[in-house]
């Protein structure tokens, strides 16, 4: 009688299982976590970038330092709908406006120095 007793309160203690539900929602909670964390980590930083470079190249203007992607600084000669014309030494060559990378402050400060 005693051993039926202890049989029904350790049947009673195993049976706990977790609520599926439970469960579930602990999943898409961390799945949820996790998406912010991607957004905020890779995505919203990759977004800013690309807006300052729109930014960039609405502003760009004759007479303007900028370095290219590929390296190359250059005063900016001429702009047009796709394209920029760069004085760099004795060159000039044209190249693609998403080329430019970044204004360049340090040519403007060698030009200014003459």
């Amino acid at each position: 009688m005693i051993w039926n007793r202890i049989g029904a309160i350790l049947a009673q203690q195993t049976q706990n299982v977790e609520d599926p539900t439970g469960q579930m929602i602990k999943m898409l909670l961390m799945f949820a976590v996790f998406g912010v964390m991607m957004w905020v980590l890779m995505i919203r930083p990759q977004q800013k970038k690309a807006k300052e470079h729109e930014t960039l190249m609405a502003t760009l203007k004759a007479g303007d330092w900028v370095v290219t992607s590929g390296g190359i600084l250059g005063v900016v000669v001429a702009v047009k709908d796709r394209t920029v014309s760069l004085r760099s030494a004795d060159t000039k060559i044209e190249v693609l406006k998403s080329a430019v990378s970044a204004y360049d402050n340090s040519g403007a400060a060698k030009d200014s120095s003459k």
